[in-house]
């Protein structure tokens, strides 16, 4: 894999101008970028593209404004918000974390205050009382006991260490012959894949939570950076070799948000990549440049500078200010580019309203290869919260597909689905 990294980053490196490489060079001295954007343009450059590789705590954004009791229990008044004023189940996180209520349905709505009172389902941890502030989440349960299914506490060798996953078995008497392996997006943990372990178990597939490095569960990277799912199929490749060892013969990986993306990756490079079936994704992303243009955009970022953003983490001159040990290839990530290389079915699901990751690539690979592509919009859901707003149909549409893809096949003696090429 090395040797394949060093010819992509020689191949980008001759493709640059003379101008865009002594452009970078003038970053690395500390110069402006030879007029095409000014000091204080090149340090934002820096800043965009360091953050969008640099793993960073949650901040808690939400404000909460009381607590009080109402006739069927606790409820919520909080500072309305976009997130906070869709109906559906949610997560609110507090206490930096150490709080976890799972919060319900809107009670009523105050445009003119700007506030909303929702329904308390369930306090998990902490005091929600003394709650001020806390971030919204999708990630609805604290852990498989809170949705009623027992959990297997297991470790899977990554680089570096162990990184802890919970198994929880369709069948306790024997292992699936097909299992789901949960990948998380980026900032979140495995908790955002509870969500479709009853979908999963329903089919009758194992279901493995997976951590994977820098996610604050597994060992960190050595350089303590997000690979935008070019480092991180690793982790996931294991957690296959896992699940092989186990029993699993074939397996179906779920991916949310950055977790499709490097779905996407270990189906594209893991050498075990015919034993997956499908890929369910959800808010995935497709295209990392389009995420970034659409980041850039909404931070008011000039277009000269986001892009030598995205230059900076491509190139090899560009490390010593990212911190990446290795360049981050964006164009091999782009599956809207790439769409017909996509040979394993793959069920998309996204909110036509995503403000973080717009779901424009994921209906235009759909559209450029409906063989094997299936899209399915939302509306109304924002980021990863399909499930959240609309359990009922996230469940149908995800266990009607899998059970077509999971139908016995016309050679009941072959085992694996053709991966993506390569």
């Amino acid at each position: 894999m090395a040797s394949n990294t060093r010819t992509v980053s020689d191949a980008a490196e001759n493709k640059l101008s003379l101008g865009a490489k002594w452009a970078i060079a003038g970053i690395l001295a500390g110069a402006t970028l030879a007029g095409l954007v000014g000091a204080g343009s090149s340090a934002l450059a820096v800043y965009f593209a360091r953050r969008v590789i640099t793993p960073a705590a949650r901040h808690q954004d939400q404000e909460v404004l009381a607590v009080i009791r109402g006739d069927a229990g606790l409820q919520v008044i909080l500072a309305a918000t976009p997130d906070t004023t869709i109906d559906g189940v949610f997560s609110l996180f507090f206490e930096g974390g150490k709080g976890h209520a799972r919060i319900g349905r809107i009670v009523s709505y105050s445009p003119a205050e700007q506030t909303v009172l929702r329904e308390v389902e369930e306090v998990y941890s902490g005091n929600i009382a003394d709650a001020r502030r806390g971030w919204w989440s999708g990630a609805t349960y604290p852990d498989p006991a809170a949705i009623g299914l027992a959990a297997e506490d297991v470790e899977i060798d990554v680089d570096g260490g162990q990184a802890p996953a919970w198994l929880i078995r369709a069948n306790a008497a024997a292992p699936a012959p097909v299992w789901a392996i949960m990948v998380h997006g980026r900032g979140a943990t495995r908790l955002e894949g509870l969500r479709a372990v009853r979908t999963a178990r329903d089919l009758g597939l194992d279901s493995l939570l997976i951590s994977y490095r820098n996610d604050g569960l597994a060992p960190s990277a050595l350089d303590g950076r997000y690979g935008l799912g070019s480092t991180e199929w690793r982790d996931v490749d294991a957690a296959m070799e896992y699940a092989i060892a186990h029993g699993a013969q074939e397996v179906v990986l779920f991916g949310w948000s950055m977790g499709g993306a490097i779905s996407l990756q270990t189906a594209d490079l893991s050498k075990h990549r015919h034993l997956i079936r499908a890929l369910v994704l959800d808010a995935p992303v497709i295209n990392w440049v389009n995420v970034m243009a659409h980041h850039a955009e909404m931070n008011r970022i000039p277009y000269n500078v986001g892009k030598y953003g995205q230059l900076m983490l491509g190139h090899p001159l560009g490390r010593r200010l990212t911190g990446l040990s290795a360049p981050v290839d964006l164009k091999a990530m782009d599956w809207e580019a790439r769409a017909v290389e996509l040979r394993t079915p793959t069920l998309v699901i996204h909110s036509v309203d995503d403000d973080y990751v717009p779901y424009e690539p994921s209906a235009s690979l759909a559209g450029k290869n409906p063989d094997m592509v299936t899209f399915e919009p939302f509306h109304g859901a924002r980021h990863t919260k399909e499930w959240n707003v609309d359990p009922e149909k996230w469940e149908r549409l995800v266990h009607s597909w899998l059970q077509q893809q999971l139908a016995p096949r016309n050679n009941p003696g072959h085992v694996g689905t053709p991966g993506l090429s390569g």
